[in-house]
């Protein structure tokens, strides 16, 4: 083996373990995000327990920024799901990984473009979203990905891992990149069409 071999295998290994342990690590963040975002009644009514205001102001910001800086940054980490020598090649991901990350999408667009927390149908929406979501990305890792190895699952994990199922596989990774483009281009659409507009009713009654 000369030396240009090994560096090429350090190299391949390394990125295919950086890749697998994204994914291991991805239903951590999910259920830290699910748990923050379920978790705002606890956190109203802890709320109303304060006397001191700027208390409860730190206390709900802190709250927000968690809450939402774990959905941007399971986002962020989710994008490796949209190349295409990650996801059909290799050892594989998750089949829905993808879709997995375009309904993330939605409801962050949701929360960009309404107040999930002032109005309820928002929130349930939203609601609603995160949890098809992290059933679309932690169903497969869980079954498919860390279950690949138990017999009596029978042909369930490699139906569920993108490279041993890429009939299904790239229909779902070329639609969710054409669904993820279509809604950026729509929040950015409506951001340029919005510019120089008043922000919202607060904006106006100021």
């Amino acid at each position: 083996m000369t030396a240009d071999d090994l560096a090429a295998g350090l190299t391949n290994g390394a990125s295919a373990w950086l890749v697998l342990s994204l994914a291991a690590v991805l239903p951590i963040l999910w259920a830290f995000a699910m748990a923050m975002h379920f978790g705002r009644p606890y956190i109203l009514r802890f709320l109303r327990t304060l006397t001191l205001r700027f208390g409860g102001d730190v206390w709900w910001l802190s709250y927000v920024l968690i809450r939402d800086a774990l959905l941007f940054v399971t986002l962020g980490l989710s994008m490796i799901f949209f190349m295409p020598n990650l996801y059909l090649r290799g050892d594989g991901l998750p089949i829905t990984a993808p879709l997995a990350a375009v309904v993330l999408f939605w409801a962050l667009g949701v929360k960009l473009v309404r107040d999930a927390d002032d109005d309820p149908a928002a929130f349930r929406l939203v609601s609603v979203l995160l949890v098809v979501a992290s059933v679309l990305y932690i169903v497969p890792q869980v079954y498919g990905m860390e279950a690949a190895d138990q017999a009596y699952l029978g042909d369930l994990p490699k139906m569920l891992i993108s490279v041993e199922n890429l009939d299904v596989a790239r229909p779902i990774f070329w639609g969710s990149i054409v669904l993820f483009g279509l809604t950026a281009a729509a929040l950015f659409g409506r951001f340029l069409l919005r510019l120089g507009r008043p922000g919202d009713e607060a904006s106006q009654a100021a």
